[in-house]
């Protein structure tokens, strides 16, 4: 914006570190909802001293329907793919697939790619709660520890959950840095694959030494259960997931490729643009789910998975309008560029930044998607000066925002009630797994950002 809300940097500093630290306490010790403790302490902050409230109002209004317009539809899609993957046995499919691939002899190593695979496109929680009596089993047949084997999941469905859209969190960090989601999906995939795998290494080296048996309630299920006959084609299973992110990859190649008046450069953008490549994800789930059987009649498709899915991206979407609010009030203030300018004169390299706000966000609140969104919204006015692509920052707050998982996520919990862990061994191998595959993933974002990649 051309004009300030205010032209004093103390006073706009004071201010926006006020808005994060109410934001977080709300949070963190009220268990406000994340929209409300977003909401109040944007708007207190127009009652601060030398605020121009006509600019103020306009920066807001600005910040949040732009945000919007970009991404809301885009999230409802999304969450659309993930309910319809959850309801018709899609989930399983992939992971049996999975142990098909590297052998029942690596079974930990066949579920923590199918968390990668499966991070993609459903909530986490969600995805082990429903693979949780396969991680039982899996443990039971082989003889090991559930953190030996359920540790490398629990922390590759986190990873690719935060970083890689079209899940809803990073799609709305992309929407508020403005970066090329093609870009992310890319280089995404890359630094969470890696992080998986560091993560997996992690749950061999550290899970046979943590007490945490299987439960016995699960002895005698085979893995090859008669259950299998019932479950999705195998590639009708992919397809929701691996589709649209093909067409949205082939557009950012498109734009690296062709010219702009060439004929399919064109075909290739509108192909790969979100609305139409999640929307024929939709599709794709919507004919898997017939396929199944897993819907009886339209019905129950419109009243149960849609209005499921428009309720899960409410939240998502309005959090996000928020967050390209603050961020839009953010630039109309001198604070961009003190921060930026202290940050380099610190010494700190400019890609730590929104690392650092996305594992401070995350610890507090317990909300990857929290992290990740303040992360962004702080970051992005702050670009030009950093010297930060729009996907250096976004990949570097999302990796952070995975660091760390304990008593206040509602993900540590869902999978320590499941896997029948103590406290001790679930902050060891949870905990534990979140760390290293956040900062191993950020670890290869410092490395593609020094090759000038992203």
């Amino acid at each position: 914006m051309e004009e300030a809300i205010t032209d004093r940097p103390v006073v706009a500093l004071v201010g926006f570190v006020a808005v994060i630290v109410v934001l977080l306490f709300l949070i963190a010790r009220y268990k406000w909802h994340v929209f409300a403790a977003l909401l109040v302490p944007i708007v207190l902050l127009g009652f601060a001293p030398t605020i121009d409230r006509t600019v103020f109002i306009e920066a807001f209004e600005k910040g949040f329907g732009s945000t919007i317009q970009s991404i809301a539809v885009v999230i409802v899609l999304g969450t659309l793919i993930a309910e319809a993957l959850r309801n018709t046995g899609a989930v399983e499919r992939i992971t049996r697939s999975m142990l098909r691939l590297v052998g029942k002899r690596n079974m930990s190593l066949a579920l923590t790619l199918a968390g990668f695979v499966i991070g993609l496109a459903v909530f986490s929680d969600v995805g082990y709660v429903i693979l949780n009596p396969l991680v039982h089993v899996a443990a039971l047949e082989t003889g090991v520890t559930m953190s030996a084997m359920a540790t490398g999941l629990v922390g590759a469905m986190q990873l690719t959950h935060a970083v890689v859209p079209p899940t809803p969190g990073p799609l709305a960090a992309a929407a508020v840095v403005e970066a090329d989601i093609g870009v992310i999906i890319l280089y995404g995939s890359v630094v969470t694959l890696f992080g998986s795998l560091m993560g997996w290494l992690y749950a061999r080296l550290v899970g046979p030494r943590i007490t945490s048996p299987p439960s016995e309630e699960y002895r005698g299920r085979g893995i090859d259960a008669d259950s299998e006959r019932r479950l999705p084609p195998l590639g009708w299973s992919y397809a929701p997931i691996l589709v649209p992110l093909a067409l949205i990859g082939g557009s950012s190649a498109a734009d690296f490729a062709l010219s702009e008046d060439n004929p399919v450069h064109g075909l290739a953008v509108f192909l790969g643009w979100p609305v139409f490549a999640l929307g024929v994800g939709v599709v794709l789930a919507y004919v898997l789910a017939w396929r199944s059987g897993s819907i009886e009649d339209s019905r129950t498709l419109r009243e149960t998975w849609v209005e499921n899915a428009l309720k899960g991206s409410a939240m998502i979407i309005m959090v996000t309008g928020l967050g390209g609010a603050l961020s839009e009030l953010l630039q109309a203030t001198p604070t961009v560029d003190v921060i930026a300018e202290n940050t380099l004169d610190l010494g700190i390299p400019s890609i730590l930044l929104p690392f650092i706000l996305g594992v401070l966000a995350n610890v507090i609140t317990g909300s990857t998607t929290v992290g990740v969104i303040t992360a962004s919204s702080l970051t992005a006015p702050m670009l030009p000066t950093l010297g930060l692509s729009p996907e250096a920052a976004m990949l570097s707050a999302a990796s952070g925002s995975v660091i760390i998982k304990y008593f206040n996520s509602s993900y540590f919990w869902v999978c320590t009630t499941l896997s029948g862990m103590s406290l001790r061994a679930a902050l060891l191998s949870y905990g534990g797994v979140t760390l290293v595959g956040g900062a191993s993933s950020m670890v290869a974002v410092v490395i593609l950002w020094s090759l000038g990649l992203i």
